[in-house]
């Protein structure tokens, strides 16, 4: 039995990866502040011998006796992490060294959960790990995108000079059950307006592009990561290659819930990547052969289905 910490614990990623670890029979620690993430989401485990849940915030050192950590504390929306930027950068740079530090000190194993934002608004596609980014660093969504690329260096520093056993994987847009109705990510957005038969709202076009990763698909890559040979240690892609414009998107959902939605278009927001899409070559060679299984339109109906249930329609 591993003894392991989930910062971020009690947010959509993080409560899934909890309860993923806690079935697999290890000892779960998930560390929340609950700026984004809900109690609602690992209540449920609460009762659950080997699952400790701690109201704290990374940004604050801590001290833990632990054997391995996934660090997915970060607001993750762009609503979110647009609220305070300060914040946000903070829990990426000073988060990533609390616990960098935790792990030195325990010599635990320890995960960077960074993004497909690193690549910014990209000039590769689809990007490999290979590609630096195309990224304004003075921009709306800076706080977030520069925050994870400088917790990256943070990861890389500790372990050349500390030997810390790092592993760091980029998660490209990622659905399912528990995510916050509210956080403004595209498919929550679009599910939540077509239960209520509202206007679905597109910035711009709808011809940007993104890939979209059901969570199931997404655990099992990141655990698939930490559980690998300790000389690959990343950044390595985790998403689906599948690419699919929002507005096909908008379509799919309006289908699966028969609803009466329009699309209404709107301005397309600042530094909005025009496409998104992961090379997962790598992922296949180094994890396994890892590869996504999950298609959208089984994703969304699982998504779909946590709506209702959650909006009681």
């Amino acid at each position: 039995m591993k003894r392991i910490l989930i910062t971020g614990g009690a947010g959509f990623i993080g409560s899934h990866l909890c309860e993923r670890l806690l079935n697999e029979g290890n000892d779960v620690i998930a560390l929340d502040n609950y700026f984004t993430g809900s109690k609602s989401n690992i209540v449920h485990l609460m009762n659950n011998k080997y699952f400790e849940l701690i109201r704290h915030d990374v940004t604050m050192p801590f001290y833990l006796e632990v054997d391995e950590v996934y660090n997915l504390a970060c607001p993750a929306s762009p609503i979110h992490y647009q609220l305070n930027g300060i914040k946000t950068i903070k829990t990426s740079v000073m988060g990533a060294i609390n616990v960098l530090g935790l792990a030195k000190r325990k010599k635990a194993k320890i995960l960077q959960a960074s993004t497909s934002e690193v690549y910014g608004d990209p000039q590769i596609h689809p990007q490999p790990e290979s590609y630096w980014g195309h990224v304004n660093p003075i921009g709306s969504r800076s706080c977030y995108d520069e925050g994870k690329r400088c917790a990256e260096t943070l990861f890389m520093n500790y372990r050349d000079q500390n030997n810390v056993n790092i592993k760091i994987i980029r998660i490209f847009n990622t659905y399912g059950p528990r995510m916050h109705p509210n956080d403004g990510r595209v498919v929550s957005n679009f599910i939540v307006q077509a239960l209520n038969n509202q206007d679905i709202t597109i910035y711009g076009t709808g011809n940007q592009t993104r890939s979209f990763q059901y969570v199931d698909d997404l655990l099992e890559g990141m655990i698939r990561m930490m559980n690998t040979s300790d000389d690959f240690y990343g950044p390595v892609n985790i998403g689906n290659p599948n690419e699919f414009t929002i507005k096909q998107l908008a379509m799919q959902v309006i289908k699966l819930t028969k609803s009466k939605s329009k699309i209404q278009y709107m301005p397309l927001p600042e530094d909005d990547p025009t496409q998104r899409q992961p090379d997962i070559s790598l992922a296949k060679e180094k994890l396994d052969n890892w590869e996504p299984k999950i298609e959208l339109e089984e994703g969304l109906l699982k998504t779909i289905a946590y709506f209702k249930e959650r909006l009681k329609l």
